[in-house]
């Protein structure tokens, strides 16, 4: 994906062609979107700077004409497509097709002109310019296949494994997609499932989310690694992947800290120290614990936009 953006940097792609294409493929949960968003926030300065659709809306052939518009006479003609209106409005942006696999055939035929002519008529005729964007596709197809060579991932065969998981859902792409749009995407980016080491990296950047937000406050936080690993213990799931992590931190951290701020046990000038503990009343388990310590300094400005991404 990185040479592809060079690409259209260097001012070296297809003039005719959207800036690139991709298909993004994997389990739920393992970042797809959340690559998606951070993509569009490095090329664009705005993670909102990406149109969201959710394919599983345009499954019925009669839906297929909301990406471009309602045709004269029809409801909504005068709100143009869901598709063509928003990139019109933001021509240069992320387009991410979630679970493309969902769409009606006729959807193809859509993303197919816009893949070879960077453009798209909309129901009021006017032509939509897609050159400035990047289209990204996600899909769950050869899921399966993924979580099966997950089984014994290492880092020695880590390369030879991702290859031959690519393979396999490449075949998976082939039995389900047109030839001819598959030969239009730049490249197909395969996500294998998270690395504990993975999810504990998650944490500490959701942690790093409620730090910035007490230090409005006049304090600090700080997260054991032991905290940090028990929550993504806590936190993740092998089905939804990352997703519940979110939740997880909200119900175990957030929400005892909100209350202990409620009741004025944290103050201004104080850091929350989080660790854990063994629990009493269940042997062999543990829970969190939350500590209020004297002394606070606020982080330079300087790091605090860099965190914050301002």
């Amino acid at each position: 994906m990185s040479q592809a953006i060079r690409r259209t940097r260097a001012g070296l792609k297809d003039p005719k062609r959207p800036s690139g294409s991709f298909i993004f493929l994997g389990p739920s949960g393992v970042g797809k979107t959340e690559l998606a968003k951070t993509l569009a926030e490095f090329l664009f300065g705005d993670e909102t700077a990406m149109i969201s659709l959710d394919m599983s809306e345009y499954m019925e052939k009669h839906t297929v004409s909301r990406l471009v518009g309602s045709p004269p006479g029809y409801v909504g003609y005068e709100e143009g497509g869901q598709l063509t209106e928003a990139v019109r409005r933001k021509p240069f942006s992320v387009v991410l097709f979630d679970e493309i696999e969902k769409a009606h055939p006729d959807v193809f035929n859509t993303l197919l002109q816009i893949l070879e002519e960077g453009r798209l008529t909309d129901a009021q005729g006017r032509s939509v310019d897609f050159r400035n964007t990047v289209l990204i596709m996600t899909s769950n197809l050869g899921t399966a296949d993924l979580r099966k060579a997950n089984i014994g991932f290492s880092k020695r065969d880590e390369a030879v494994t991702y290859e031959r998981m690519k393979e396999k859902v490449n075949d998976a792409l082939k039995a389900h997609f047109r030839p001819e749009f598959l030969n239009r995407i730049d490249d197909v980016i395969v996500f294998h499932e998270l690395s504990k080491a993975e999810v504990t990296t998650i944490v500490d950047l959701m942690i790093k989310r409620v730090g910035i937000q007490l230090i409005g406050l006049g304090m600090g936080l700080e997260v054991s690694q032991e905290a940090k690993y028990l929550l993504a213990d806590r936190g993740y799931d092998p089905t939804l992947g990352a997703r519940p992590l979110r939740r997880a931190i909200q119900r175990l951290v957030e929400d005892p800290v909100s209350e202990r701020l409620l009741y004025k046990e944290f103050i201004a000038g104080q850091t929350i120290m989080v660790d854990v503990a063994p629990d009493p009343d269940a042997p062999g388990e543990q829970i969190f614990t939350f500590t209020g310590v004297e002394g606070f300094t606020p982080p330079p400005i300087e790091e605090l936009a860099a965190t914050t991404g301002e």
